[in-house]
């Protein structure tokens, strides 16, 4: 009789095996086989789930270094020094808009800019770029749609991650008015040229009369603030419930004294002055963000949560004070947008004279 236990040296292939071992043998090594499957199937899924792992990990901490780049990348200041603005001249990344002009002279903005200008600047036009049509109802340089606006940005080469230094002749008026729209769109990556085109010539830095390259024309997307706005319903509204107006028009204006450009001397009843060249110190830049706080706090009543709503003649200069309010830390500041120019369109709005 053969022995029931298997022998050590006998073939691994069960050759010589008594019969029963043999077939114990194969059902063992199919058992053994499968279970060595399931294990490397097992290690092979967990090994692809580590590595699926360890890939989100590495396009999280990506998303979170882009994130963080362009957090320390932010623009700090709604102003920008004339320092800081010669070190972007040559970043692609960075539009230079020229923004000067004068009332009453529509043509003397492109005619400075041709004169003469911060080499590589777009000449960004107030009638042409920043107003759309005077209309029966509207002040002398209503907003454009968003949408409207939008395209216009596109046009000039401003897109979405575009930065944008704006100036103009000195004070920052009419570069104010491109640094809220901007804002009003949702882009923040903009500021103003502290002291203008003056002070940049001033302290003798470079002038071109060059055609800048064309720009290739790009797509702006839109994210709109209305919250940073009111027409004049919405301010009359505000002024009912306690909210201050302040107009930054100068004092004789203000007063109905005189009216070099409106059809009507005056202002809003109720509204308080503080004329925007009261922002600017004896050189012609900003006033420190110290300054300005206690400056608007004590003219307006303004403090961190309880900024004021800006008019002045047309929408432009009050764009100065809420850049001012900006500069001090004081934001949400908004625009009455039509101003003076649209208040009295209506000859039953009332109108206040003399100081208040």
């Amino acid at each position: 009789m053969q022995p029931f236990f298997c022998q050590a040296g006998w073939n691994g292939n069960g050759a010589g095996r008594p019969q029963c071992c043999r077939a114990r043998s194969v059902a063992t090594a199919r058992r053994q086989n499968s279970r060595s499957a399931l294990v490397t199937a097992g290690r092979g899924r967990l090994g692809a789930a580590a590595t699926d792992e360890r890939a989100l990990s590495l396009v999280c901490a990506a998303s979170m270094a882009g994130k963080m780049q362009r957090a320390e990348k932010r623009l700090r200041s709604p102003l920008i020094s004339t320092g800081d603005l010669a070190a972007v001249l040559t970043d692609p990344g960075w539009l230079v808009a020229d923004c000067r002009f004068e009332l009453g002279k529509p043509e003397a903005g492109i005619a400075a800019w041709r004169a003469g200008h911060v080499p590589g600047a777009t000449h960004v036009d107030l009638e042409r770029h920043l107003a759309a049509p005077v209309k029966p109802a509207t002040g002398r340089h209503p907003l454009p749609s968003p949408a409207e606006f939008a395209g216009t940005l596109g046009r000039l080469g401003i897109g979405n991650d575009t930065r944008v230094a704006c100036y103009d002749a000195g004070s920052g008026a009419f570069a104010a008015r491109l640094w809220w729209m901007l804002r009003w769109l949702g882009h923040d990556e903009v500021a103003v040229l502290d002291g203008g085109f003056k002070a940049w010539t001033d302290e003798g830095r470079p002038v071109s009369t060059d055609e800048p390259p064309p720009r290739q024309d790009v797509t702006f997307v839109p994210h709109p603030r209305p919250q940073m706005m009111l027409d004049t319903e919405g301010v009359l509204r505000a002024l009912a419930d306690g909210e201050t107006l302040v107009d930054v028009r100068g004092a004789e204006r203000f007063i109905g004294k005189t009216e070099p450009i409106d059809a009507v001397a005056g202002h809003v009843p109720g509204a308080v002055n503080l004329p925007y060249t009261e922002n600017l110190d004896a050189g012609g830049r900003f006033r420190g963000a110290a300054e300005l706080s206690a400056l608007w706090r004590q003219r307006a009543g303004a403090a961190a949560g309880r900024a004021p709503i800006c008019m002045c003649g047309s929408g432009v200069t009050a764009c100065h004070g809420l850049l001012a309010l900006e500069a001090a830390g004081i934001r949400d500041g908004r625009l009455y947008a039509g101003s003076w120019s649209e208040w009295i369109r209506d000859p039953s709005r009332p109108v206040a004279r003399g100081a208040p």
